[in-house]
């Protein structure tokens, strides 16, 4: 931009050794991450549904992952507000749904 500022926000590095990892879009990376925990609670609680020993391990899955069904909007929320707070104005954002 002519002003100096750039169009977002830094990526964020991490230093892994001699090799870095670099994410540079946050919230859809948290967003990714967060899709995969989800279906992760929900096999595992699949799975210890099928023994009668085990059943309460799985109900436990099954609210945890529906926190984070929850937790999902709040991501896609909190990127909106954070691109409107920095730009000063509505985005045109996207119908991405990450």
């Amino acid at each position: 931009m002519a002003d100096g500022h750039a169009e977002g926000p830094s990526p964020l590095t991490l230093d892994l050794g001699p090799d870095e990892v670099v994410i540079s879009r946050r919230y859809e990376a948290l967003s990714i991450v967060n899709d995969i925990l989800i279906g992760i609670w929900f096999l595992i609680g699949s799975i210890l549904f099928f023994s009668e020993a085990t059943t309460t391990a799985g109900t436990w899955l099954f609210v945890i992952g529906s926190v984070e069904l929850l937790v999902r909007p709040v991501i896609r929320l909190s990127r909106i507000v954070h691109l409107r707070r920095r730009a000063g104005r509505a985005t045109s954002g996207s119908s991405d749904d990450f």
